[in-house]
């Protein structure tokens, strides 16, 4: 457990404003790509929060995030006596609670939009999630390339050059960083680990998530981790 504080002077805000303080439950960094969704629009923001790091695929893993959630899956944002257990769901939230930070964008087509390819990130592309799970250690170049992962990737490319070439500004999808890219992020992880050809503006764009203080600070720390969840690793592409 560490906490998460690129701002220092927002907890004197939250203080003065009646808020609680934030926790975010997450599981291993290495595999956990709801985690990082959340972890990546908060630290990116200098949103501070105590970050709970429970580990999957051991023993007591089940009974750890029931202690913050029914629900039985991470990440879980917990804010005073509120609990809220869905990825999306918390980035709303600080959105909401942070409207001066600009989670979203401040254009309302921009932020239309974002909110649709978050939603659609959130809801779909099963076959690239069952075919290529996260494993930022992994370097597994060429697999996982079912045909449903395949039409899974061409559906992310096609979001990526519609947002990049409407509102991206060659930058982030919607010029700034926003919470759209957090959720992309873990995308950008596969597509790395798996060795994924990207037309170079869509390549461009990965390594400017990569570079992106937040996303390089999450992978460094799940570089650094030691614990291993073995089904995890079982269930990568043979």
């Amino acid at each position: 457990m560490h906490t998460t504080e690129l701002d220092p002077t927002l907890s004197n805000t939250l203080s003065g404003n009646g808020q609680p303080g934030l926790s975010l439950v997450i599981g291993n960094k290495n595999y956990s790509s709801w985690s990082m969704r959340p972890w990546v629009a908060l630290t990116a923001f200098g949103i501070p929060f105590h970050e709970v790091r429970v580990l999957l695929d051991m023993p007591d893993t089940a009974a750890r995030i029931a202690d913050y959630s029914g629900a039985g899956r991470v990440p879980v944002l917990v804010a005073g006596e509120m609990t809220i257990w869905d990825s999306l769901a918390i980035c709303e939230y600080v959105a909401e609670q942070f409207p001066d930070k600009h989670l979203w964008p401040a254009d309302v087509a921009a932020r239309a939009m974002a909110r649709s390819v978050s939603a659609e990130m959130h809801s779909g592309f099963p076959g690239l999630r069952n075919a290529m799970s996260m494993n930022i250690k992994a370097s597994l170049p060429g697999r996982g390339r079912t045909t449903e992962a395949q039409g899974d990737i061409g559906r992310v490319c096609e979001i990526w050059e519609e947002c990049l070439s409407r509102f991206g500004h060659h930058q982030f999808l919607f010029g700034d960083f926003s919470i759209a890219d957090a959720f992309y992020a873990p995308v950008v992880m596969r597509f790395k680990t798996y060795g994924v050809s990207l037309a170079p503006a869509l390549q461009a764009y990965c390594e400017r998530v990569l570079a992106h203080p937040a996303v390089a600070r999450w992978v460094r720390e799940a570089l650094a981790e030691t614990e291993v969840a073995a089904k995890h690793d079982d269930d990568l592409p043979k």
